[in-house]
């Protein structure tokens, strides 16, 4: 079937089906042979980066209009407007931060009830730096045989850099995509890892720059290249295909993958709010199946469809950067120095390792990061994380969807993990070895070295009690 390009509408004869089929009513859900969306034009917003792939798979390869749903996808300048679209009704859903439902549930910045129940990704993101911070990092990481630099590379690299610049008066600045990013926590684990301090954030100064060593600051990521190579930031924290971009301009070194600082990390989410999903469930649940579907083409067979994957996001209505910089990495490669280009085939993961289903121990952790750098200013307890994560977290709706597809013969059982209670079990995956247990999160604050622990806020510039 010939599909009109993204940012137009499609109509097709399978309207007529699904108006005389039997509605099941709002706020329950069809069986799979009687699933009729209740709003079926819909206008979904993402980010030009690698990771939106389910979406532009889902529309490109028929998997939305397969299941009742005529979608326009819409590039959006930045995180902030995707999220205010979404609220205000402008879009449907949209391709999310991982920490924007969460944030936004809470609170903190915006405050609306925005919900996932689906998980569009692991891994993707690295950290870049300018070439002369490369080469004064350098000199502190040792040499492999191959007389490569021996990775992963922790911040311990970077610390007398860091040093450096404090003794000669200027600031060490860093860019990261959004204060509720997965590569703004990503790049302070990295950093504190390392014994350099990224910041505290208070209800009065949301900088997130209180007591810093490094000082880090929001960017748009199709920008990050091109303010590195203006000497406003001297690196960067940022998904795909940004980081391979200033390796093919020549201005900066991938020093590290998220995939090193945390192995198979969850990154972005789909999101909606969750009036849409009370009031749609059907459609809520034929989006999810649409986006399973199209997560598991792109990992299916060992990789195969990724070549044809990157052409599709290379187009200037996705992600709109050169087939060979995203092939770097989607292709199951990555390119550190010009020509240090090394096997990572977990580099992006869509399907395998559970990617999909929203873990409630995959949003606790982003809910202690919010809490360890002062976005949650006051002590939570562990009931409150949980409780928190159930509140935006739908595995429930997955599962839902995941069992139609299974019943439709369109994925195997063994492809889901059904009766899973919502939690990954404690894991040590981390570049500094320490152990994240999602059922017990203060715990787990109170072991990394930097950040706030029990009873501390943050007065003035000042951290308080504990």
């Amino acid at each position: 079937m010939n599909r009109p390009s993204t940012g137009k509408f499609a109509k097709c004869s399978l309207a007529a089906a699904w108006a005389a089929a039997l509605y099941v009513g709002a706020g329950s859900f069809a069986s799979a042979e009687m699933l009729v969306p209740e709003k079926d034009e819909l206008k979904l917003g993402f980010i030009k980066l690698t990771d939106m792939a389910p979406l532009a798979i889902a529309y490109e390869k028929g998997f939305f209009e397969e299941e009742g749903l005529f979608v326009t996808l819409e590039p959006q300048a930045n995180w902030k407007v995707l999220l205010d679209r979404v609220i205000t009704g402008e879009l449907d859903g949209a391709h999310m931060l991982a920490g924007q439902p969460l944030a936004a549930t809470i609170g903190f910045g915006t405050k609306a009830h925005i919900v996932t129940p689906f998980s569009m990704d692991l891994n993707g993101n690295g950290i870049t730096v300018s070439n002369d911070v490369w080469a004064m990092m350098k000199e502190n990481i040792p040499v492999g045989e191959d007389g490569k630099p021996v990775h992963p590379i922790k911040a311990d690299a970077l610390k007398p850099v860091v040093d450096a610049f404090k003794t000669q008066g200027k600031p060490f600045n860093l860019g990261m995509v959004f204060p509720v990013s997965t590569h703004n926590y990503e790049l302070r684990y990295w950093l504190a890892a390392g014994g350099i301090h990224p910041g505290f954030y208070s209800p009065e100064n949301v900088t997130g720059q209180i007591k810093a060593d490094a000082l880090l600051s929001v960017t748009p990521p199709p920008q990050m290249p091109a303010t590195l190579e203006a000497g406003t930031i001297v690196g960067y924290s940022v998904g795909e295909p940004w980081n391979q971009a200033a390796v093919f301009k020549g201005i900066g070194v991938p020093v590290v993958t998220d995939y090193e600082i945390w192995k198979n990390n969850p990154e972005k989410v789909f999101g909606l709010t969750k009036e849409f999903t009370e009031k749609y469930p059907n459609t809520t649940l034929a989006l999810t199946k649409a986006l399973i579907r199209a997560a598991k083409w792109l990992d299916e067979n060992n990789n195969a469809n990724r070549a044809e994957a990157v052409e599709i996001l290379s187009r200037s209505e996705y992600v709109g950067a050169d087939a060979d910089v995203i092939a770097n990495s989607m292709t199951g490669t990555f390119e550190y120095e010009r020509g240090d280009k090394r096997d990572v085939p977990d580099f992006n993961v869509f399907f395998r390792h559970n990617a999909t289903y929203p873990f409630y121990s995959d949003a606790i952790w982003y809910l202690t990061q919010m809490r360890r750098w002062g976005q949650i200013a006051e002590h939570k307890d562990n009931a409150w994380y949980a409780e928190t994560a159930k509140s935006v977290y739908l595995p429930d709706i997955y599962t839902k969807a995941a069992e139609m597809l299974v019943e439709e013969g369109k994925a195997d059982k063994g492809d889901f993990p059904f009766g899973t209670d919502g939690y990954r079990a404690p894991s040590a995956d981390f570049i500094d070895g320490v152990t994240f247990d999602a059922k017990a999160p203060n715990a787990y604050i109170d072991s990394l070295k930097i950040g706030l622990k029990n009873g501390q806020t943050i007065s003035g510039s000042d951290v308080v009690g504990g």
